[in-house]
This record gives structure tokens, C-alpha cells and sequence, in this order.
């Protein structure tokens, strides 16, 4: 049973014939006779009696009415439903982002995504990068944006933004130049992710960095957010790190802060991550375009906006 069966046993009803139903739905009359009565084949009863020139349903034809009505309509609200999403008039669109990403860089992409498609539901979630990269391989979500380096198994990896990382004290005499690794090793140290630890990106590359310059890397204060570890460095308990991304906006980063570039500088590389040969739902990537395009600002922001560097 097919859902082209159903539809045309329900024109024939409509119209009561079949060449009346053929014409309607723009078909050879001869077509939609074997469609039907390919249908009553594989029910095993005949589903109209034929008296001259108009079609009775049969007490199995009248049976099977409602339920080819139902399946019919459910069909074409699934198709709906398709079309909403394919055109922007409904769903949801999903981006995973790294946990330290800037809230007004968040709140700019869902601001002009929603401006632009306001029947479309937004979710961006995340703690951290490797967590963003593992929902996407697994297909838990499309796309995200992610600090490098992640494991890229089964993902496109395509860099879109490189970013400093910047070493921020309370202390202004703590980021007097040169910045040394080891400085940041002597002294207390307060680390962000405290859940990924090693698997964070930012901690991999200070931890390489602490390696070959034959240096131990231990943090006094370990924290999930990035802002608490900031907060804490303000009140002097500790130093910390911070993305420069971070330093661009002075809303929410704290006044009491100095921050520096190492010695040697520490790059970070920002990327669009989706899953290889995985197409992206219209929504998700109208998504990620506006992210890329906030990105793209990012890297082009004012002197001015930035927090004070010594």
C-alpha cells in the first residue's frame, strides 16, 4: 500500500469516477484505474462497485475512507513540517560554541538570527570545545565553534579566526614584559574548565608550552567558567588566562585586570566545525554564517575597545 494508492482511491471518491479523478490530478485515466486496483489487490476485497458511469464504495472501501483520509493529511503535515524548517518558518537551530566564547559575541548572532527568522527557535550550548566537537561527531549537533586543536575524526575543520591567549593578573608588575611561561608557573595559578582539565585546548597548549621550557604546571584554583576564573584573578587570589577575545569588550571583564601577551606568543585558532559528508539543515547553517561573519568582526575590533594591556 502505497501513499499514491490512498490518494487517488480518495480522488476517485472526490469525484466519483475515475477518468474525472485522473483529470483533476492531471493523470492518464488507465493510470490511476491500476493504481487502484493495484490497491485492492493487496487488500483482498474490491473497494468500489462500478454502476454505469459513477463509482459506490464498497462496505471495505467505506472502512478504509477515514483511515486513507488520516494517513493522506498526515503526509502533507509532514511535508509542512519539511517545508517550515527547509524555508525558515519553524524548527530549531542548534550551534555548539566553546564555554570562554564572549556573551555579547553569543548575543549578537542570536539577535540577527532572530531579527531575520523569528518563527525559528535558537539553541547554543557548550561547556568546552572538546565537548562541542563530540556532540557534533556523534550528530547530538550539526555545527559549532570550537578553540583548536580538537580530535577532527569525523569532522570538516575549516580555522576561521587566530586570537591570543593573554596572561591577566591584578598585579600590574605580574605582566610587565617579557610574560614567561615560567613566571605564570611560579606563580598561583587559577585555571578555567576545570572538568576537561588536559582536554581543554587552552590548557593543552600552556601545558606544551610548560614542557619544553622544563617547567611544571600546576593551578592553586581550578573552575568551571572562564569569568569566575577572572573574577577570582581581580580579587587577587590568583593569575589566570584569557582569551583575547575576552579583552574586547569591556562589559564583563573585570576593571582590576592587567593583562599581556607571553614572551612567545600563544595563538589560538577558532574554527567552524561540522560533521564530514553531513549536509547542514538551512537553519543551523544560516546560523553558523552569522557566527562566522561576528568572528570576522572579532578580528577587526577597535584598539579601543580593548581592556588595558600593559
Amino acid at each position: 500500500m502505497t501513499l499514491q494508492q490512498l490518494q487517488h482511491f480518495l480522488a476517485a471518491i472526490e469525484h466519483g469516477s475515475f477518468s474525472a479523478a485522473a483529470d483533476a490530478l492531471h493523470l492518464a485515466q488507465p493510470s490511476l484505474s491500476e493504481q487502484v486496483r493495484r490497491l485492492e489487490a493487496e487488500l483482498g476485497t474490491a473497494l468500489f462497485v462500478r454502476t454505469g458511469r459513477r463509482l459506490v464504495l464498497t462496505e471495505a472501501g467505506r472502512a478504509l475512507r477515514p483511515e486513507a483520509e488520516r494517513t493522506v493529511a498526515a503526509a502533507a503535515r509532514a511535508a509542512a513540517s519539511v517545508a517550515d524548517v527547509r524555508e525558515l518558518r519553524g524548527g530549531t537551530a542548534t550551534l555548539g560554541i566553546f564555554g570562554d566564547a564572549p556573551p555579547w559575541l553569543v548575543g549578537n548572532v542570536v539577535a540577527a538570527f532572530r531579527r531575520r527568522h523569528p518563527d525559528v527557535r535558537v539553541r547554543v550550548v557548550g561547556v568546552n570545545s572538546s565537548e562541542v566537537a563530540e556532540a557534533v561527531s556523534e550528530g547530538r549537533i550539526e555545527a559549532g565553534i570550537v578553540l583548536l586543536p580538537v580530535d577532527d575524526a569525523a569532522l570538516d575543520v575549516r580555522p576561521v579566526l587566530r586570537s591570543q591567549l593573554l596572561y591577566a593578573s591584578a598585579d600590574p608588575r605580574r605582566v610587565r614584559p617579557p610574560v614567561t611561561i615560567e613566571r605564570l608557573a611560579a606563580g598561583p595559578l587559577i585555571l578555567p574548565d576545570a572538568r576537561f582539565g588536559a582536554a581543554d585546548p587552552t590548557q593543552r597548549a600552556l601545558l606544551e608550552r610548560a614542557q619544553r621550557a622544563g617547567v611544571r604546571l600546576e593551578p592553586h584554583v581550578e573552575v568551571e567558567q572562564p569569568q569566575t576564573a577572572l573574577e577570582l584573578a581581580a580579587r587577587g587570589v590568583g593569575d589566570t588566562v584569557v582569551s583575547e577575545a575576552l579583552t574586547l569588550r569591556r562589559a564583563g571583564f573585570p576593571r582590576a585586570l592587567h593583562v599581556a601577551p607571553f614572551d612567545e606568543p600563544i595563538e589560538e585558532a577558532l574554527a567552524v566545525i561540522s560533521r564530514r559528508a553531513a549536509p547542514l539543515s538551512p537553519a543551523s547553517r544560516e546560523l553558523l554564517a552569522l557566527a562566522e561573519q561576528q568572528l570576522g568582526r572579532l578580528g577587526q575590533a577597535a584598539v579601543g575597545e580593548r581592556a588595558p594591556v600593559a
